[in-house]
């Protein structure tokens, strides 16, 4: 006697305008293809918003999402105005969903687009890089943005990106960073790739510049396969895929992290269609074959996933991909959902089926182990605006102040260096990066010679605004050198 098959109890959300719509179509498709799920409903969105929950998410939710750890998200609506916060990226950073997938994928002939032969997925980090959003005004000229990437979090996304292709039965990723310019923070991401990368002799590995990777995203498509990267470029390479492919209706999106998973469509709530029956499930029934996939239900999701390829190649289509002489039959929503079950089983004739691999994809994140570092010298940026900015005046005043301890290596103005032997013509701000190093070549310095070296900057009339510690981890450098140090 065969055992019951186990049960996934999974968070779900009707969401906003078409969201209860599209949500029991996709439902009503999950059940029938046998996926053995139980949901537990949750109330979020605009209902939430107007209750006065700036979040749009109540307290008792999150004790249900924290359970479940997978979630299927209809879309919401947010209020105009302001004071209400992005639900998806206050879900996103209190769950540690650190990876961000969107497949992007061309129907064609069956949905209108002018490349016909893309196929790609970009997996974004989504909680670092320029994302962690801490800004500080320092002068009356100059904003600072600190962009933050980690060991931790580059091998998890990285990794993730290498599973998903595994999983998913591709062939290539691609890594795609600004490392020729950003030699510390894209640096260590590119290392990391390369190191991780030989761990799946199987899959086909490169790395691009993000300059020509996102150009190769809008005019060659076709060319990439799977893409990871940092936060900002990806979320840039997502509005770009989704523009080239021309189907931003029918992409499922997936938020996925060490403990939770969010999935959702990529399109929003669509409140003027709300109630018409006639909005395409198709992105949020994509976001479910994700969902599936990553619970390890890997032949539910092909076989639905199949059926729905099977759908569009059959010309059964939604309002939106509809095209007179090119489709057969307009539907509904509930219709096309009806449709989709009908064809559970079979697989397209054209369109390339897909195979899903066992188990869905998991990755843990770690803690780096502590490297030993040592206190080489500090740079401390200064606001100043006199002398009609003349950086040999400053200059001269801090060699004077550089003590026993220290020695003035170099000044810089926007990264430019403008002392010694900097170049008339460079414009200088009121910011400036003065780097002091140990008296001694290769020496060390301590936290209290430091703090007597900002004692006689500050005694010397001159502002500090900030300080960052020069350091070396096993010996190598920790940080970047200035334009000809």
């Amino acid at each position: 006697m065969s055992q019951p098959q186990e049960k996934y109890r999974v968070t779900i959300a009707y969401g906003d305008g078409i969201g209860p719509e599209i949500m029991r179509a996709t439902l009503a498709v999950l059940e029938a293809a046998g996926a053995p799920l139980e949901y537990d409903v949750i109330e979020i969105g605009e209902k939430v918003y107007r209750q006065g929950i700036t979040s749009g998410i109540p307290d008792e939710a999150w004790e249900v999402l924290r359970r479940n750890r997978v979630f299927l998200k209809a879309p919401i609506t947010t209020p105009q105005g302001g004071g209400y916060k992005s639900l998806n990226v206050t879900i996103r950073k209190a769950l540690g969903l650190f990876a961000n997938i969107r497949p992007t994928k061309s129907l064609h002939p069956y949905v209108e687009t002018p490349y016909p032969d893309i196929d790609l997925v970009i997996v974004r980090e989504n909680e670092e890089d320029l994302y962690a959003a801490i800004e500080h005004r320092q002068t009356t000229e100059v904003v600072q943005a600190l962009k933050l990437v980690t060991r931790p979090g580059s091998e998890g996304i990285i990794r993730y990106a290498f599973e998903y292709a595994r999983a998913y039965g591709r062939r290539k990723v691609t890594c795609m960073s600004k490392d020729n310019i950003l030699k510390l923070t894209d640096g260590l991401f590119h290392k990391i790739f390369d190191e991780i990368a030989a761990e799946y002799p199987d899959i086909e590995s490169e790395h691009r510049i993000i300059d020509i990777g996102a150009a190769l995203v809008a005019a060659r498509p076709e060319t990439l396969d799977v893409i990871v990267t940092l936060n900002l470029y990806g979320d840039i390479l997502s509005d770009i895929a989704a523009q080239v492919a021309g189907s931003v209706g029918l992409g499922g999106s997936a938020n996925v992290g060490t403990h939770a998973a969010m999935f959702e469509a990529i399109h929003g709530s669509a409140p003027d269609i709300a109630g018409k029956d006639i909005a395409n499930p198709s992105g949020l029934l994509n976001a479910a074959v994700m969902m599936l996939v990553h619970l390890g239900l890997a032949d539910i999701a092909a076989r639905i996933e199949n059926a729905w390829l099977r759908t569009i190649e059959d010309g059964i289509h939604t309002a939106d991909i509809y095209r007179p002489g090119k489709s057969k039959k307009k539907v509904g929503t509930q219709a096309f959902a009806e449709a989709v079950i009908a064809r559970l089983g079979q697989e397209p004739q054209h369109l390339k089926p897909v195979h899903f691999r066992k188990p869905g994809v998991a990755v843990e994140i770690r803690p780096t182990p502590r490297q030993p570092k040592q206190l080489v010298g500090v740079d401390v940026f200064i606001d100043w605006d006199e002398a009609g900015r003349d950086p040999n005046v400053l200059g001269r005043k801090l060699e004077a102040l550089a003590g026993d301890a220290f020695r003035l290596r170099v000044i810089t103005n926007r990264g430019v260096k403008v002392y010694p032997g900097g170049l008339p013509e460079t414009f200088c701000t009121d910011h400036w990066r003065c780097r002091f190093v140990a008296a001694e070549e290769g020496g060390t310095v301590t936290p209290a010679q430091i703090l007597e070296l900002l004692r006689r900057i500050h005694e010397a009339g001159l502002e500090f605004i900030k300080t960052e510690h020069l350091y070396t981890f096993d010996g190598q450098r920790g940080f970047s050198l200035a334009q000809a140090e």
